[in-house]
């Protein structure tokens, strides 16, 4: 090396002097930016960097200017992917050759790009109806192999292998690796689920990303991811971030760890609680089946105490039959006769109710009605044919045709047949009829004579 051709040379250190000097003599400065990679450590001090499309810068925001009587505290808490405008110094901090804001006042601009995205694609997607716990699907009790949708570098898939193997070591898993950041990581993702519904004997699936900014979590806020969890008909258990970190996959799965470790012990039971379990069981099974074997030695115990000798059943039975057939010739015996004490009644009400002498009965009675009708009858002609002679005696008495036959006749004028009573209801030349008691005459008037009272009636 020539050192003849510089003037001077510096060390790191005195370089990073000389740029903090540099720097620290600009103005304060007004910047505005989205809040990306937040932090709160215990201190109280708040850590982010804020940036734009194109670059980025770190800044802080000390917890001792905001109690001073220079700078009023923020009226907001700050949060991942606000954007803010923010009054600044820039300074250097020469361990590390970087360049920061110290931040000394803050103004809101409303939430960032990516925040803003993130909020209406969540918004859009719940309405669809992808995050309704009703089509969650439960994840299985012991799985036999989990498919590990990660990258195959870093302390995730460790995480996840450390705890699988620690709770249950015969759990085959199946690590699809994919990039986890950048704009080619939601595409692999997506053909690494589709992947894992074809592999075949995948039970469940671990989607795993460690911590990181909105900008880092990206991929897992992309709608077709979110989508192609919706559609695997394996559970899908998310985790991704840390447990303050919340991505539309974490909504879309079937269920959502904290961490990736947490994600693990979900996905898988405990061993040996499991064996635990089992031991248990199998001490209560073999209780129950020790009871059961005690309680069906007592049944057999009291069976054989209360079964008798066959012969002796038999003579019981013999004698029990004997009875029987005893008590069975009594009764039909005593039903024997009171069948026939029943008989007997019978006939002696059908005797009294015997239809031949109710015939005789009736027949001699109607013999009898029949003479006396017969009488009556022969009485009452005798009255009507007497009756019937008086009345026409007294009817020939009456009747014009006697009076005729004693000489008188009737005399009726012609045209009208007026029966003529006096000689001055007709008129000489009249023609008349005289109905005699034998005939009749029909006759002209030739001359009438008048009665003295006819005379005197007209005077």
């Amino acid at each position: 090396m020539d050192s003849g051709n510089l003037k001077e040379i510096l060390t790191v250190s005195a370089l990073n002097d000389r740029i903090k000097a540099i720097v620290e003599g600009l103005a304060v400065v007004w910047v505005e930016g989205e809040v990306s990679n937040l932090r709160r450590p215990a201190s109280g001090h708040v850590y982010f960097t804020l940036k734009d499309i194109k670059s980025q810068i770190r800044a802080v925001i000390f917890r001792s200017p905001f109690g001073g009587g220079w700078n009023r505290p923020a009226a907001f808490a700050i949060e991942e992917g606000m954007s803010l405008v923010c009054r600044a110094r820039v300074t250097v901090y020469p361990p590390r050759g970087e360049y920061q804001l110290v931040i000394d006042a803050v103004e809101p601009r409303g939430l960032g790009a990516l925040q803003k995205a993130f909020e209406q694609l969540k918004a859009r997607l719940e309405a669809e109806g992808l995050f309704d716990p009703a089509r969650k699907k439960p994840l299985p009790f012991l799985p036999a192999r989990i498919g590990v949708v990660t990258s195959p570098t870093g302390a995730v898939i460790r995480d996840i292998l450390t705890v699988t193997r620690r709770r249950f070591p015969s759990v085959d898993i199946r690590i699809a690796p994919v990039r986890v950041q950048g704009t080619e990581a939601p595409a692999e993702i997506i053909r690494a689920l589709g992947d894992l519904q074809i592999a075949g004997g995948i039970d469940v699936i671990i989607l795993a990303r460690g911590g990181g900014s909105l900008e880092d979590l990206a991929p897992f806020n992309d709608e077709g991811v979110a989508r192609a969890i919706a559609r695997s008909r394996i559970p899908v258990i998310s985790a991704v971030g840390h447990e303050t970190d919340f991505t539309i996959a974490d909504f879309t799965a079937d269920l959502r760890a904290a961490t990736p470790s947490a994600a693990a012990e979900l996905a898988v039971p405990l061993c040996a609680e499991l064996l635990e379990t089992v031991g248990s069981l199998r001490l209560r099974l073999i209780r129950r089946l020790r009871q059961e074997r005690g309680r069906r030695r007592e049944r057999i115990a009291d069976l054989l105490g209360r079964l008798r000798d066959p012969k002796r059943r038999l003579a019981d039975a013999r004698i029990a039959l004997d009875d029987h057939l005893e008590r069975m010739r009594l009764s039909v015996v005593r039903l024997r006769e009171a069948r026939r004490q029943a008989s007997v009644h019978l006939n002696i009400r059908l005797e009294h109710r015997n239809p031949r002498s109710r015939i005789v009965e009736g027949r001699m009675g109607m013999q009898g009605l029949g003479r006396t009708l017969r009488a009556a009858w022969e009485k009452r002609a005798v009255l009507r044919k007497n009756r019937a002679h008086a009345a026409m005696a007294l009817l020939s008495s009456l009747s014009p045709l006697a009076v005729l036959g004693r000489g008188y006749s009737i005399t009726r004028r012609r045209p009208d047949g007026l029966i003529l009573r006096r000689a001055g209801e007709a008129a000489p030349g009249q023609e008349i009829d005289i109905r005699l008691a034998a005939g009749n005459l029909n006759a002209i008037i030739i001359e009438t004579f008048k009665e003295p009272s006819d005379v005197q009636r007209e005077v």
